[in-house]
């Protein structure tokens, strides 16, 4: 085979295999339980995406190594060194963290899965948007076909199916369960559709509606899109997860605030959102003592006989946390904090914020390298803000940076993958867009 065919095959293979994963990881909690309920092996169906993230970094190398474009639009970006840089500390930490025993191998295998994904998924898509405009071109259909689904699912969750439905396709105590409470009350469920929980489900939720509201902002104006729009906001009321919406708010805010409006529209905004803080705050005043509102917005209710609240233990976590980083400025390690943490040998560190679960396992540098790929990556968006894609993801990523404050958001599978992986297509196929007015981050 020619060089040049081999190529095209690569290209072609790897083309179809991220549109697969971002496709598909909406539905990947739900799949692998019902899989694992019929086939066993839960743990090596839930790596399904990783074995094919192996297959396409196999074919980002052969491709940079080959491609004098990839390379030219790739290599020299300081975005990419600093992911690159990222990783490496992290793979350092995380043998330095299990050759002195802070970290066992299953913990520390996780955590770097789960620390390392996003940044090798985004440079993944960066690579084949940078040599084809063909994820370019059909990117809103791997974001909303499957967004509808969720959201289509979820409306059934509410009005139609038993709490216990999702029992029958092998959900349970030891996988996900098959539904939550507020405080365990069967009057509050918290749905999750085809996510792993409630909380998940409201994270995901911010790309989809941001781009709803983006495209129907950018005058894709239809009945369809404003149905899809008023469900998937039951269904994220319905997650009864206060940390997405506060994050919807946030993407919203800052789709209002990027757009070109009209003078007179612009102040029949400020005075539409100014009426709504006020109703806001005097509604929140005026039902403080009202048990429905304690436990949706609260969490909690003044006869619960939950001891803890969920408002504290938020509080306790992020104290701990914050603790952790100062008094172990170099972290422990990989695995030794977050969702990973469960697996150790150590008591979990679950500080309910990813920022700080970063600090607590690579220390004020892990966390500084994370914190400027984030901001590198808004900087790239924000520059390139009239294109759709690009302002989708600017939006949705101040939501779920926000999310990422109160929970370990960008530890969820379906997230990190579909998130990243637009913004490496968003990235790799705009970079001409803006070279000749500013250098990029």
């Amino acid at each position: 085979m020619k060089a040049s065919a081999l190529k095209y095959a690569v290209l072609t293979t790897m083309v179809w295999l991220i549109s697969l994963i971002i496709a598909l990881l909406p539905f990947h909690a739900f799949l692998s339980v019902w899989l694992a309920s019929q086939l066993g092996h839960y743990t090596l169906l839930r790596l399904w995406k990783e074995y094919l993230l192996l297959i396409c970094s196999l074919g980002a190398i052969y491709l940079l190594i080959t491609d004098s474009k990839i390379r030219a639009q790739t290599l020299p970006r300081r975005l990419v060194w600093l992911i690159i840089a990222y990783s490496l500390v992290q793979m350092i930490w995380g043998a330095v963290a299990l050759k002195y025993h802070s970290v066992n191998l299953k913990a520390l295998g996780y955590g770097l899965i789960v620390n390392l994904r996003f940044g090798a998924f985004f440079l993944i898509s960066w690579t084949v948007a940078a040599r084809t405009a063909r994820l370019k071109d059909h990117w809103p259909k791997l974001v909303l076909w499957p967004a509808l689904i969720v959201v289509l699912f979820g409306l059934l969750q509410i009005f139609v199916l038993p709490l216990n439905f999702l029992s029958h396709f092998g959900y349970s105590a030891q996988t996900i369960p098959a539904y939550e409470t507020i405080n365990h009350n069967n009057l509050y469920v918290r749905i999750a559709s085809t996510l792993r929980g409630a909380n998940p489900l409201g994270a995901y939720l911010l790309i989809p509606l941001t781009t709803l509201a983006v495209l129907i902002i950018r005058g894709q104006r239809n009945l369809s899109k404003l149905l899809f729009l008023a469900g998937s906001l039951g269904v994220l009321f319905f997650s009864y997860s206060r940390s997405a919406w506060l994050g919807a708010l946030a993407s919203a805010l800052v789709i209002l605030l990027t757009h070109k409006w009209s003078p007179r529209t612009k102040r029949l905004l400020i005075s539409t959102a100014t009426a709504l803080v006020v109703l806001v705050l005097l509604g929140s005043f005026m039902l403080r003592h009202s048990l429905v509102f304690q436990n949706i917005v609260s969490h909690t209710q003044q006869d619960s006989a939950v001891a803890t609240t969920s408002d504290q233990g938020h509080s306790s976590a992020l104290k701990a946390g914050l603790r952790d980083i100062i008094d172990q400025p170099l972290g422990r390690g990989p695995g030794t904090a977050g969702p990973a943490s469960i697996f150790n040998n150590h008591p979990p560190r679950i500080a309910e914020n990813y920022f700080l679960q970063i600090g607590q396992e690579t220390g004020w540098l892990g966390l500084g390298l994370f914190l400027l790929i984030n901001a590198g990556v808004g900087y790239i968006l924000w520059l390139r803000r009239q294109d759709t894609l690009a302002v989708i993801l600017l939006a949705s990523l101040v939501g779920i940076s926000l999310v990422n404050l109160l929970s370990h958001a960008w530890s969820d599978d379906t997230l990190a993958y579909v998130w990243w992986g637009l913004a490496g297509i968003a990235i790799g196929t705009s970079l001409d867009q803006v070279a000749s007015n500013k250098r990029e981050a």
